[in-house]
């Protein structure tokens, strides 16, 4: 009786593992997701900015949507509103670092935040699309310059 029973017990066990998926295990096109969000294009803005706001459809793909924004710089700068830029930087920043692809993808998400930070300028004129643009470019050099060291801790040294 006993060795029939351990005979059952093993035997829905092994079933049990095969069927079983780890918890873990983010969808196979995750590293696509990434890169298709962390690009310089408007549209690679605007699905990022989507799936924000849907993280919970997301959410097998275990990404990082913590963001503390423009870290030690104004998120909104003389007005200008840096926030969303600011937050899908982060994402990329933290994304790629638990990645392990961090090094081989900075450059590109400074990029794509400058890119976004002129996408804001562009609705100003005058005067103050001048002075948004010159900020834009004071937060992109400060990323390119200090961004790595906060990498680690998640911030983007803005």
């Amino acid at each position: 009786m006993h060795r029939r029973l351990a005979t059952v017990i093993a035997a829905s066990a092994a079933a049990i593992v095969a069927l079983a998926t780890p918890a873990s295990a983010a969808p196979a096109d995750k590293p696509q997701v990434l890169s298709s969000w962390t690009q310089t294009s408007t549209a690679s803005y605007n699905a990022w900015v989507s799936a924000r706001g849907n993280q919970g459809s997301w959410s097998a793909y275990g990404f990082d949507w913590t963001t503390d924004y423009c870290t030690t710089s104004p998120d909104n700068p003389f007005g200008f509103p840096f926030q969303t830029a600011c937050a899908r930087h982060d994402f990329g920043y933290r994304n790629y670092k638990a990645a392990g692809a961090f090094d081989a993808n900075k450059p590109r998400l400074d990029d794509a935040f400058y890119s976004d930070l002129k996408r804001v300028c562009s609705g100003y004129s005058g005067l103050k699309k001048t002075s948004c643009d010159s900020t834009a470019w004071t937060y992109y050099q400060a990323v390119k310059a200090f961004g790595s060291s906060a990498a680690v801790d998640g911030g983007t040294s803005v």
